[in-house]
């Protein structure tokens, strides 16, 4: 025999909407940009120097694929679509004067800690492909692990740009793509 409903009456929300509603509270309120959690007005030079870093090693990503472009012009077609959203990166990220269309191949030494873009390009494509691929997979790795200590939107930002440079380097891996 069935047990008969209670004969209390319930007031506010069930059980069941409180558990379907309490994550994506917590989302939501978590994921916010506001406080970095650290002491008032200490996030934010870190901040600044983070995405400078990003920027920076970013345009020094773009003068590499272009040491890569002129020594091998073979390659200019499947390359400059990637360079260009590697040029896209470093003016979200507050930079992009060197990485603009006409940027010289040479930078200042202490701009990243990439390798530098004037090195010897490889003599093959596949060695080409293989240097920008590994700098492109060293670039996001760095970035991936800097996502703790930055706040909420550069954060996120940093993740957009290190996913990108993971695509890069399975497209420059991957034969023709």
């Amino acid at each position: 025999m069935p047990f008969p409903p209670s004969p209390r009456a319930r007031s506010g929300p069930r059980r069941r909407s409180m558990l379907a509603v309490a994550p994506a509270a917590l989302a939501v309120t978590g994921c916010t940009g506001g406080d970095s959690g650290g002491p008032a007005g200490d996030g934010q030079p870190a901040a600044d120097r983070a995405r400078a870093r990003a920027a920076r090693d970013s345009e020094a990503l773009v003068e590499r694929y272009d040491a890569v472009i002129a020594a091998r012009p073979g390659l200019a077609g499947r390359l400059r679509p990637l360079r260009e959203e590697v040029v896209r990166h470093a003016r979200a990220l507050g930079g992009g004067r060197k990485a603009s269309r006409s940027a010289s191949p040479s930078a200042p030494a202490s701009s990243s800690a990439l390798p530098s873009p004037s090195a010897t390009v490889p003599g093959d494509d596949k060695d080409a492909l293989a240097g920008l691929a590994a700098a492109e997979k060293e670039l996001a790795d760095r970035r991936a692990k800097a996502l703790g200590g930055v706040p909420g939107e550069l954060a996120r930002l940093l993740a957009s740009v290190a996913a990108a440079g993971a695509a890069h380097v399975y497209l420059l891996t991957e034969g023709d793509a």
